[in-house]
């Protein structure tokens, strides 16, 4: 018998989150079991070579790709998470469902920072683009880079005192 959603019970039009260790992937549940995802096409549903991002930050293209559950997850683990329903209102599941399977075959522009597979799902459920991976992959970017310049202005002003403090023990002699 199949894998069913016994353990994450989900209704159509909800978002689905993989966990494929470095990353998520997401795609819309539509009923039957069936999902509707957006996969660059240099990549396919092996969670091994899902696995590396390098697949992804190479593509320019994906495809809209309907498929049972299982078939994507494959040993992964994955739950619903409607993960912007506390800033937006979700639009009618129906609506949700008809735009995915509308959309299924297509190829579309694909960029892990702008047109990826969540900013893909987060628009058919909110009518709104967004990523909250790229949201904090950016914020974490941002606060090492600042981490960095940081120590560099450190290094700079310690490096300054250290000087001051030499050409003073200079002058004194």
């Amino acid at each position: 018998m199949a894998p069913t959603l016994f353990d994450n019970p989900a209704k159509p039009g909800d978002l689905i989150e993989i966990d494929r260790g470095t990353f998520k992937h997401w795609a819309v549940y539509i009923g039957g079991n069936e999902v509707v995802h957006l996969m660059p096409l240099n990549a396919d549903n092996n969670s091994e070579s899902f696995g590396t991002l390098m697949r992804f930050l190479d593509s320019g293209v994906a495809e809209v790709k309907r498929q049972k559950i299982w078939e994507l997850v494959g040993s992964d683990s994955y739950d619903v998470n409607n993960l912007l329903d506390d800033e937006y209102e979700a639009r009618e599941r129906h609506v949700i469902v008809r735009e995915a399977c509308r959309m299924v075959g297509r190829q579309m522009p694909y960029c892990l920072f702008t047109d990826n597979c969540e900013h893909f799902v987060t628009n058919l459920r909110y009518g709104k683009p967004e990523s909250r991976q790229v949201k904090t992959a950016a914020v974490i970017a941002g606060v090492a880079t600042a981490g960095v310049a940081i120590a560099a202005l450190g290094a700079v002003l310690f490096s300054s005192l250290l000087k001051d403090d030499d050409k003073k023990r200079r002058h004194h002699k």
